[in-house]
């Protein structure tokens, strides 16, 4: 994609049908527990976004065999394990990558240098490396676990991990590296988080057992789990689709269809807070597909109002919340966010970058140490002004909340980068266009 900004203006209705990108959490799973295993894995409908390729280099870096065999179908030949890498593992912007590859790594004999991109190396990993090195894994780092870093692995004890906060990526390099950890593991979460690992690690041929005590999840993987190659069904991103949908319910007159979209119910926050708020929003042909629920989602334009979203509800969408905050700046009354704090140590401070952005747009937004008021300005009678140049510090999913904001604004809205796009949604400008929208160089 060009290194020039992008603009998005006002324009006509949004219609279409269309199909959101791979799953990227399903993507890198696919990826890693395809190298961990012992023999072949076929992938179909892969993510082929810049985070989920560094983590395809990773694994043949880690030793794994790994070739494209068209669009969105990969093929991965595992050795049952890592081998230590020859070089620094760049995982460019790819905070989910480098904390699940660290808690698969971190299971074998060896020594491996993880890097990344300006924005991961800012990117705290203590949250990840502190289970690790109770289980017996080594590291050697910057500050705070910040990358460059060393991980040592090998000879790993069984740990039992409560969660101190909500967090699906140190759940997932837990239960990694307790494939290779004397006892097994099992990790305590008071909140339950995206369970993908779980069901990707039973695809593989693991035992995996949860269990629900009290409202809290439980889940144990036993020692001596062997994972086999299989199939995996990449279902369609909802972090993805959340861009059209929404475009579609604050653009007059529109009405877009994503298909294939995945329904999980600890990734389906958005669509639940936007029913809440009066979206017309309606779920069709709903399947299953790779172990996931998945379905199709027709959103219509509607008079959206505020609402208090549920902190407990932060889990289920934490990406999610940029382009919620978007639909808020549409309704009529204020979006409460709270529970939030998250936000601010993804690829960037993503609640200060919502709020700059939106105020830039002429939105009034409260912002607060954990959470952020949208205020909309149906109830203040007047249209979302627009307007303004959207500072992006390279994070994608602020990229194109704003972009889809300026869809339905008076005035073009500017962002400075939009090259990251591409690591979650790299069909993301042509897709918009497709349904109607106008995003041009800026």
């Amino acid at each position: 994609m060009t290194t020039a900004g992008l603009k998005s203006a006002p324009g006509g209705a949004l219609r279409g049908t269309v199909r959101a990108p791979g799953d990227k959490s399903i993507s890198h799973r696919s990826m890693i527990l395809g190298a961990l295993a012992s023999g072949t894995t076929t992938i179909e409908g892969l993510l082929e976004g810049d985070d989920v390729l560094a983590t395809a280099r990773a694994m043949q870096a880690f030793g794994a065999r790994v070739e494209q065999e068209g669009v969105g179908r990969w093929r991965v030949e595992g050795k049952g394990g890592f081998s230590e890498p020859s070089d620094v593992i760049d995982c460019g912007n790819a905070g989910t990558g480098v904390r699940l590859i660290m808690g698969a790594a971190a299971g074998f004999a060896m020594c491996a240098t993880f890097t990344g991109d300006s924005s991961l190396r800012g990117r705290p990993m203590g949250r990840v490396l502190d289970p690790l090195a109770r289980m017996g894994a080594t590291w050697y780092g910057r500050d705070k676990g910040r990358l460059p870093l060393t991980l040592k692995g090998g000879s790993l004890r069984g740990l039992v991990y409560t969660l101190p906060m909500a967090s699906a990526q140190v759940k997932s390099a837990v239960l990694l590296a307790g494939l290779h950890a004397e006892g097994g593991v099992e990790v305590i979460e008071p909140e339950a988080t995206r369970d993908h690992t779980e069901r990707m690690l039973r695809a593989f041929g693991a035992e995996v057992l949860v269990e629900d005590r009290g409202g809290v999840r439980h889940v144990r993987l036993p020692e001596g789990q062997k994972l086999k190659g299989t199939h995996v069904q990449v279902p369609g991103d909802p972090s993805s689709a959340a861009f059209p949908l929404v475009a579609a319910l604050i653009v007059p007159g529109s009405e877009v269809t994503v298909e294939g979209v995945m329904l999980n119910v600890l990734r389906t926050g958005l669509f639940t807070t936007l029913q809440e708020m009066g979206a017309d929003l309606t779920i069709s042909n709903v399947r299953v597909e790779s172990g996931e629920d998945v379905g199709d989602i027709t959103a219509r334009h509607s008079q959206l109002k505020g609402v208090v979203v549920p902190p407990e509800r932060a889990p289920a969408m934490i990406d999610e919340y940029p382009i919620l905050a978007v639909a808020a700046a549409f309704a009529d009354g204020p979006t409460i966010m709270r529970g939030i704090g998250e936000m601010r140590v993804k690829e960037s401070d993503r609640i200060a970058l919502t709020a700059a952005g939106l105020q830039a747009c002429g939105v009034t937004v409260e912002e607060e140490p954990e959470g952020m008021t949208v205020v909309g300005t149906k109830g203040g009678n007047h249209p979302v002004r627009g307007g303004g140049k959207v500072i992006t510090h390279g994070d994608h999913r602020i990229a194109m909340s704003h972009l889809i904001l300026g869809l339905a604004a008076q005035e073009p809205v500017e962002i400075d980068e939009p090259g990251m796009i591409a690591t979650s949604f790299p069909g993301f400008v042509s897709l918009m266009t497709g349904l109607g929208g106008s995003i041009v160089e800026a």
